[in-house]
């Protein structure tokens, strides 16, 4: 019997939720197999559809049974039939709370075979990761209103940061632009315009990298530069770092310019608890159950979540799986990927 074993949540969802997490979770346990661990998975019902049946969307006894998990993998939240907001902040904003999940990892990597929206990019032009503060700035619902629905009326949603959130923020993203063999990183700011934040940010992004990261070399970039040159020359960027609002902009700015939502991964990180890993494609409920979407993100995702349990072999395989696939695809577009979902992800099985 295997010596390692992983605690899994598995947050199925919504819409495509459930079809992209059953590609993962079969390339998860083959490569398991391959490597010998072992996970044990645990579901849970989270979403629109169980919110609609039940009114809950996230309870506090429901977080106690997840804090039993090593690891959270989440398919996809969202319902059309859900009032905007009341998913988002009820379950995906309240877990990356609960579980002060403070950074948002969203690798940028142009895999072999997908067509990069940017003529003249290739795989060798983009490879970079983008570190996103993940509990501050104006998603801790800092505001409110008054005088509703009068000409009066005032809406007020404020940006806010302490020392504590930008430091280890920071922290990591130097951690991780030291362990990348460019050791470059990029702060991405408003700092003529925000000026009380970026100041905070700026003097610990400089006072730390001076005193605990002298090999990592840093620059700034203002946000509105910083995209035109993610589309004119994303070559330039190694690990980006940046808040909440601007890092929720730029990164599906990345997104896109990898091959779109279908490739991209993400993870919602936390250190030294636990983390949650998902596609960045959302619930897309137009394509649900028709055997069409791209599983690559998806996939994609658990290896990332496989790299943070400790099994970076079975990471890197998975990757290297993955990167055999794309070439085969036609498309990395839902309907025209010349494969089904299920499809797409035996090649990937077969392969780890």
């Amino acid at each position: 019997m295997s010596a390692r074993k992983h605690k899994i949540a598995v947050v199925a969802g919504d819409g495509i939720g459930p079809e992209v997490t059953e590609v993962a979770l079969e390339v998860l346990g083959k490569v398991a197999g391959k490597r010998q661990f072992e996970v044990e998975l645990r579901r849970f019902p989270f979403g629109g559809e169980h919110y609609l049946k039940t009114g809950e969307t996230l309870s506090d006894a429901s977080l106690a049974e997840l804090r039993q998990s090593d690891v959270i993998y989440l398919g996809a939240v969202g319902s059309p039939k859900v009032k905007p907001g009341i998913l988002e902040k009820g379950v995906l904003l309240k877990l990356r709370f609960a579980f002060d999940q403070y950074i948002n990892l969203r690798p940028v990597k142009l895999y072999p075979g997908v067509e990069c929206p940017i003529k003249g990019k290739g795989p060798e032009h983009l490879d970079y990761v983008v570190v996103r503060e993940n509990t501050g700035d104006m998603y801790a619902g800092i505001g409110g209103t008054m005088m509703e629905g009068t000409d009066d009326e005032v809406a007020v949603q404020e940006m806010a940061y302490n020392h504590k959130q930008v430091a280890r923020c920071l922290r990591y993203a130097f951690e991780l632009a030291a362990a990348r063999p460019r050791k470059t990183l990029a702060l991405i700011g408003k700092s003529n315009v925000l000026t009380y934040v970026f100041k905070l940010w700026d003097r610990v992004f400089h006072s730390m990298g001076e005193a605990e990261f002298p090999q990592v070399k840093r620059e700034y970039y203002h946000v509105d530069a910083a995209c035109m040159m993610m589309v004119k020359q994303p070559e330039r960027f190694d690990v980006m770092v940046t808040t909440n609002m601007f890092g929720d902009i730029i990164t599906d700015l990345g997104a896109m310019i990898q091959g779109g939502l279908g490739i991209a991964a993400g993870g919602n990180i936390n250190p030294v608890g636990i983390s949650m890993f998902e596609p960045m494609g959302g619930s897309a409920p137009k394509y649900t159950g028709k055997n069409v979407i791209n599983p690559i993100a998806a996939i994609g995702a658990a290896g990332m979540m496989l790299d943070t349990l400790g099994e970076r072999a079975a990471a890197a395989a998975v990757e290297k799986a993955i990167m055999a696939t794309t070439p085969k695809m036609k498309s990395q577009a839902a309907g025209k990927m010349g494969f089904g979902t299920t499809e797409v992800g035996d090649l990937v099985a077969g392969m780890v």
